[in-house]
């Protein structure tokens, strides 16, 4: 199955951005999603949004409006997190994970491959 790597994670301040890498290897993509989630201190992991590896059609959670933008770069297996105008309510662990089909879906059982996770913190 496809394997994933998150890095980019770390500390920021309010209003600040962080860019979230995701690293694929295993397989090709050509029909997969992959996915951002998150999970906060007490909360459910939920969706944050999703991009399709052959086309980049991108999807996302109305939680993040237009604060965030998912992009990929299928010439370096990677998927991109860009976060903008970060609020501590950002606050979360961060996931990509990955799917065989051409959407976006919030019930994370459809995902066959998960990575590590990344630590974003965001600061008062």
């Amino acid at each position: 199955q496809v394997q994933l790597v998150e890095s980019g994670g770390g500390l920021v301040q309010t209003g600040g951005s962080l860019r979230l890498s995701c690293a694929a290897s295993g397989g090709t993509f050509s029909s997969y999603t992959v996915a951002w989630f998150r999970q906060a201190p007490g909360k459910e992991r939920d969706i944050v949004a999703g991009i399709t590896w052959a086309r980049g059609t991108t999807y996302s959670n109305d939680s993040v409006k237009a604060r965030f933008v998912v992009s990929r770069d299928n010439s370096k297996n990677m998927v991109y997190l860009q976060m903008n105008s970060l609020t501590p309510e950002d606050t979360a662990v961060y996931y990509c994970a990955a799917r065989r089909g051409l959407a976006a879906v919030a019930d994370e059982s459809q995902y066959d491959s998960w990575g590590q996770g990344t630590q974003v913190t965001v600061g008062s």
